[in-house]
C-alpha cells in the first residue's frame, strides 16, 4: 500500500501539475501574466504546490491513508478584471486544464493499447488501478497500474472539470460558445458565493453516480475490436 500510494501520488501531482499549467499557459497567451509572473506556467510542481499545498500534499495523503484513494486539487491565479475583458479568452483559459488532462489520458490509453497488441497486457480491466492484466508479472505488471492509475485519474478529472457548474472549469468553459456580453454576463452569475458550494456538491453527487459508467464506457472504447 505504501509503494502504491507512492505512485499513486506521483502520478496526480504530475496530472495537477499539467492541468494547472495549461491553464496558466493559456491565459499568458490570452494576454493575462498573472499566472506567468507566480511561476505556473511550468511543469515543475513546486509553485503550484506552494499556491495550494491542502489540496496538492495534504488531503490526497488523508485521502489515501483513510480511504485508499488519491484525489487532490490545485487553482491557478488569474486577473478577473482581464477575464471580463476578455470572456473568450477567459473561457479557452478554462477549458485549456480538462483538454491537459484528456492528453494524459489519451496518451496512457495509448500504452494500453500498445501493451495489448504486443501481447504484453491482456484486455481485461479489473479496477481503478489495474486496466487490463500483464500475465508475466515483474516489470510489465508495474506498467499497468502505472498507466492505469493515469488513465483512470485523468478521466476523473477531466470529466469533473468539465461539469457545468461553479467553481469547476465547465461553467466558464461555456464562454466559448457564447456572445462577448453573453460571456460576461455569464462570470457575473457565475461570480456568486453561494454558487460555487452548491456547485460543489452538485458535481460531488453527480461524480458518484456518472464516473463508473463513464470509466466502463471509455474503457470499452479503448479495447474496441480487441476484446
Amino acid at each position: 500500500m505504501l509503494l502504491l500510494g507512492g505512485v499513486a501520488y506521483v502520478i496526480l501531482l504530475l496530472s495537477l501539475t499539467m492541468h494547472e499549467a495549461a491553464h496558466a499557459w493559456a491565459a499568458l497567451r490570452g494576454g493575462d501574466p498573472t499566472a506567468y509572473q507566480g511561476g505556473q506556467v511550468s511543469l515543475d510542481p513546486r509553485p503550484h504546490i506552494r499556491r495550494e499545498p491542502l489540496g496538492m500534499v495534504f488531503a490526497p495523503l488523508l485521502f489515501w491513508v483513510l480511504g485508499g484513494w488519491m484525489i487532490g486539487w490545485a487553482s491557478t491565479p488569474f486577473d478577473p478584471r482581464w477575464a471580463f475583458a476578455h470572456p473568450r479568452r477567459a473561457a479557452a483559459m478554462a477549458a485549456a486544464g480538462p483538454l491537459a488532462n484528456l492528453l494524459l489520458l489519451s496518451l496512457a490509453g495509448l500504452g494500453l493499447r500498445l501493451g495489448v497488441a504486443t501481447e504484453l497486457f491482456l484486455p481485461v480491466p479489473t479496477g481503478f488501478f489495474e486496466l487490463a492484466l500483464a500475465p508475466e508479472g515483474g516489470v510489465a505488471a508495474a506498467v499497468v497500474v502505472v498507466l492505469s492509475f493515469t488513465f483512470s485519474l485523468n478521466l476523473l478529472l477531466f470529466v469533473f472539470n468539465l461539469i457545468p457548474v461553479p467553481p469547476l472549469d465547465g461553467s466558464s468553459a461555456i464562454g466559448l460558445l457564447l456572445s462577448d456580453e453573453a460571456g460576461r454576463r455569464l462570470q457575473q452569475f457565475m461570480a456568486q458565493p453561494m454558487l460555487a458550494w452548491g456547485g460543489i456538491l452538485v458535481a460531488w453527487f453527480l461524480m458518484g453516480r456518472i464516473f463508473r459508467p463513464t470509466l466502463a464506457f471509455a474503457v470499452d472504447l479503448l479495447y474496441f475490436g480487441v476484446r
